[in-house]
């Protein structure tokens, strides 16, 4: 019988085969059919810590037994203020201020109205966005406007609102994308919204942190506001808890989801500066902020996300970050050495190569080959057309970090 599940990001008219997962643990999934799949780009880099944590599971189940969902518009519960607390203690101090969303895509979306509220409370309405080039937020309208144009969007081109783009800080190109953004804030913009240092979803693409700190400069300078969008890269993916860290930067306005529950459970959350919130705080409710979701702060997925900040306090996390980037960039280093393999690089727990072949767009061919492949590997990994990437959690061990990179080693062989 055929499935009536429509998957996102899938053409069913290609008619590829769909397992279907029986359970998971640690680095791996299970199929009903018994086969055991590495995963090794935690199921769309949501995984951190590795498939059902005991602390995770167990917060889950206890908060189970006590609430599932209320509203929490004018309502609040102790799930919800601990993880806000947490949070809080955790993050750079200028962030004093917690909205509960419930996906990147949606934190993303609050950003950008807490950004163009911003600047309308204050009397001085400014409403363009600057963007990065390559760059991607989401799958809704606001975060769509935001990311990369392409075909992946152009059906939906009617619904998306215009942007300024800066160009990508290419190696060599970095003060002509600096200078461009310069340039751009001089027209008064109202955000400007980066990924930290790695593009996800635009290939991988890395740029070094004084780079991040130089946008950063710009637009305190300009009074522009700066959007992190850590989505992707927080929760320790690029070898720190904020790839931000490592240009000592300090957003307006930051956005985390993916690992904040460990990747349990779905959980967004956009944190602002007293400033951004103090526009929106009146006695008037014309100034209020209006954005919300049915499921804003679920009391469950905030129970999963404070036991992951107990994971962070109490277990050896940075250290198993660190093992794992070293892990990585010593099969990286034999990889690249590998005929058909270019621009191999690394930042934290991520690491990227491109595949020389005639199409190197996100349509090629060899995508939908090379993913046919890694399934008859036992592996799960998604490349982003020729770009082949590897984001395990951080629990992996030696032999399927062997098993992932011996693949990609024989994919070349066969498929270039």
């Amino acid at each position: 019988m055929t499935s009536p599940i429509w998957h996102p990001f899938t053409q069913h008219g290609l008619g590829d085969p769909i397992p279907q997962i029986a359970r998971t643990e640690g680095a791996a999934l299970y199929t009903s059919d018994g086969r055991r799949i590495v995963d090794a780009i935690s199921s769309w880099w949501v995984t951190t810590h590795g498939h059902r944590h005991p602390r995770i599971m167990a917060a889950i189940a206890d908060e189970a037994g006590r609430m599932d969902q209320i509203i929490f518009a004018g309502w609040t519960h102790e799930p919800a203020e601990t993880l806000a607390s947490g949070l809080i203690e955790i993050m750079p101090p200028a962030l004093q201020h917690v909205f509960f969303s419930d996906s990147g895509s949606t934190a993303v979306e609050v950003a950008l109205k807490m950004a163009l509220g911003f600047w309308r409370n204050r009397g001085e309405p400014r409403d363009r966005i600057l963007v990065l080039e390559h760059s991607y937020h989401g799958d809704t309208i606001g975060t769509m406007s935001v990311g990369e144009r392409g075909v992946y969007n152009r059906a939906y081109a009617p619904l998306l609102f215009d942007v300024d783009t800066i160009p990508f800080p290419h190696p060599g190109c970095e003060q002509a994308s600096l200078d461009a953004l310069e340039v751009a804030c001089r027209a008064a913009p109202a955000a400007f919204i980066v990924e930290p240092l790695v593009l996800g979803a635009g290939g991988m693409l890395i740029y070094p942190p004084h780079v991040l700190a130089g946008m950063r400069a710009i637009c305190a300078r300009h009074r522009v506001l700066f959007i992190a969008d850590e989505v992707m890269t927080g929760w320790g993916r690029t070898g720190t808890v904020l790839a931000c860290e490592q240009a000592d930067v300090v957003p307006d306005i930051l956005c985390l989801s993916k690992g904040l529950t460990g990747g349990a459970v779905p959980l967004a959350v956009t944190m602002a500066t007293a400033e951004i919130f103090d526009a929106h705080l009146s006695d008037d409710r014309a100034r209020m902020f209006f954005h919300s979701s049915s499921y804003t702060a679920n009391p469950i997925a905030c129970a999963a996300a404070n036991a992951n900040l107990a994971i962070w306090r109490d277990e050896p996390v940075h250290d198993r970050i660190a093992l794992l980037g070293t892990r990585q960039a010593a099969r990286l280093d034999r990889l690249s050495g590998v005929r058909g393999v270019t621009n191999p690089r690394r930042i934290g727990t991520i690491t990227a190569v491109d595949l020389q072949v005639g199409d190197d767009g996100y349509l090629s061919d060899l995508g939908p080959r090379l993913s046919r492949f890694f399934v008859g590997r036992n592996l799960l990994l998604r490349p982003l057309g020729n770009t082949v990437y590897v984001m395990p959690p951080y629990c992996i061990d030696e032999t399927d970090l062997d098993a992932i990179y011996g693949a990609i080693e024989e994919a070349c062989a066969t498929l270039l």
